[in-house]
């Protein structure tokens, strides 16, 4: 395993710039297979899980999952569901809004778009039973690695440790190891295109009402 212990914050902006250059490299036709894909793989489990309440985000660019993710996922929910989206706030923390609809989402700071409705407050997820966070890798501890705002690390140490935290990602961005500091949050699971839902060594006993390395709730291997 890569030795991370010196100069993490600049391997962390050599990896992120990496992983950014391969996602600019994705053709139209690859995004949308791979977005199609990362959403059955996450409406499976919303029909799984069914969370009273859950967070998600708007994916742009090149972000697995596609713009259209939010609206997939609140259809997925079971009746009075709640899915919240996060609001960048000025000192970089996220607050958190409802979902209410495409045309209920404004431009935001970082290429977000995020809902214009009232705002819940950092707290908010808290109590969230299945979180949906971007990121551009994980490594197989579940140590993410983001955009380098630490907004998400902030937000994940709401999160209660019965609450599973998924990153969706393309394939080939679950890595063995990943530069880590010490602010850095885990998460418990990925979905990638090939692979579906993988559970990690964050997750120590597994995820409850989640079987270890699935896809749609289909057991596979390493």
């Amino acid at each position: 395993m890569p030795d991370f212990s010196d100069g993490a914050e600049e391997a962390k902006r050599d990896v992120r710039a990496a992983v950014l250059a391969r996602r600019r490299e994705l053709s139209a036709p690859r995004r949308a297979e791979a977005a199609g894909r990362v959403q059955a793989e996450l409406v499976a489990l919303v029909r799984r899980l069914r969370p009273l309440r859950m967070t998600a985000y708007v994916p742009v660019g090149s972000e697995p999952g596609g713009p259209d993710l939010p609206a997939v996922l609140h259809a997925a929910l079971p009746p009075g569901g709640e899915l919240l989206l996060p609001v960048l706030r000025d000192d970089l923390d996220l607050d958190w809004a409802a979902w209410s609809g495409p045309d209920a989402l404004v431009a935001a700071g970082r290429g977000m778009r995020e809902p214009d409705g009232p705002r819940r407050g950092r707290a908010a997820v808290a109590g969230a039973q299945l979180v949906v966070l971007p990121g551009l890798a994980v490594d197989r501890r579940g140590l993410r690695l983001g955009r380098g705002g630490g907004s998400y690390d902030r937000a994940l140490a709401r999160v209660p440790a019965t609450a599973l935290t998924v990153v969706p990602l393309h394939d080939g961005e679950l890595v063995e190891a990943l530069p880590a500091e010490p602010h850095d949050r885990p998460v418990r699971a990925v979905v990638t295109p090939a692979d579906g839902l993988r559970t990690l060594d964050a997750a120590p006993g597994g995820v409850a009402g989640v079987a270890p390395h699935t896809s749609a709730g289909r057991i596979r291997g390493r």
